[in-house]
């Protein structure tokens, strides 16, 4: 490829080593989640690209001190960032452990993705051969939406443009409005709290039985393992009958009431089996 990116064009779906020297595609931090897949979404979330020149950059140091405060953000909004650099993957480890980074670091060691985005330092010094601190806003697709060339300090975008962005990008994905998710379909899997305090004495007893395989109290969803099913029955804290967040753990005897939508099987009216 060997040009510069523009907006609108698409960023590679590159594989890359991570700090923990595991491989990573790109695309793998924009994808739906497994709820959004329930619910009948079909759009991604966007992604923060960071190439930066290294550890030992003063610059770069600065920056992610900045950004520490703005990745819890990003976790409630279910959007992701990722630094790039020629570090070693060892070395990547050391420096997001000693700046309490949550986003993953990846390693370009042999600088093939940094030479085809021809954003190559190719001046004398400390930086030669290392990236140019670009910061490249993605949508879902890859597409590149913003770009920020931090050669100068001041052209790195703040936490507040970074925002605006993502913002921007959201405002257009099918998951965004409200109404999206007031439908009845998503109502079906997504349960309203007043199914449970309005006429719940009334609804019939579940008769579907399993055991809880999994639940992510970050993002509350989990699965049930029924031996009926060839499948795992997908479910949100919400099918737990109750008001607030509950919380279930895997192990646990479960029977609920099965809930069959176009987008898979899913799981409602959950209650615990006592021992």
């Amino acid at each position: 490829m060997k040009k510069k990116l523009k907006p609108g064009d698409k960023f590679p779906d590159f594989s890359l080593p991570d700090q923990n020297g595991r491989s990573v595609n790109l695309s793998d931090f924009t994808r739906q989640g497994e709820a959004d897949k329930r619910y009948g979404f079909k759009d991604g979330y966007p992604l923060i690209v960071i190439f930066y020149r290294g550890f030992f950059c003063p610059r770069d140091q600065q920056q992610f001190r900045s950004l520490l405060a703005f990745q819890k953000e990003l976790n409630v909004n279910f959007c992701k960032m990722v630094a790039i650099s020629a570090d070693e993957p060892i070395v990547s480890s050391a420096f997001k452990a000693g700046l309490g980074a949550g986003w993953p670091f990846l390693c370009d060691t042999d600088r093939k993705l940094i030479r085809e985005l021809d954003i190559l330092d190719e001046t004398e010094g400390e930086y030669a051969y290392r990236a140019l601190p670009y910061t490249f806003v993605l949508k879902p697709d890859l597409e590149v939406f913003k770009i920020y060339n931090g050669w100068y300090f001041v052209g790195r975008p703040t936490i507040e443009e970074l925002r605006i962005d993502l913002r921007s990008i959201m405002q257009e994905m099918d998951y965004y409005s409200y109404e999206a998710f007031n439908s009845p379909h998503v109502k079906k899997i997504r349960i309203p709290q007043q199914t449970w305090t309005e006429g719940y004495s009334e609804r019939a007893e579940p008769t579907e039985k399993g055991i809880v395989d999994s639940f992510n109290i970050r993002t509350g969803n989990g699965y049930i393992k029924a031996p009926q099913f060839d499948e795992l029955i997908f479910f949100n804290f919400t099918a737990i009958p109750g008001e607030g967040y509950r919380t279930i753990k895997a192990g646990e005897k479960v029977k609920f009431e099965l809930v069959k939508t176009h987008t898979g099987l899913s799981a409602t009216n959950i209650l615990r089996i006592p021992d």
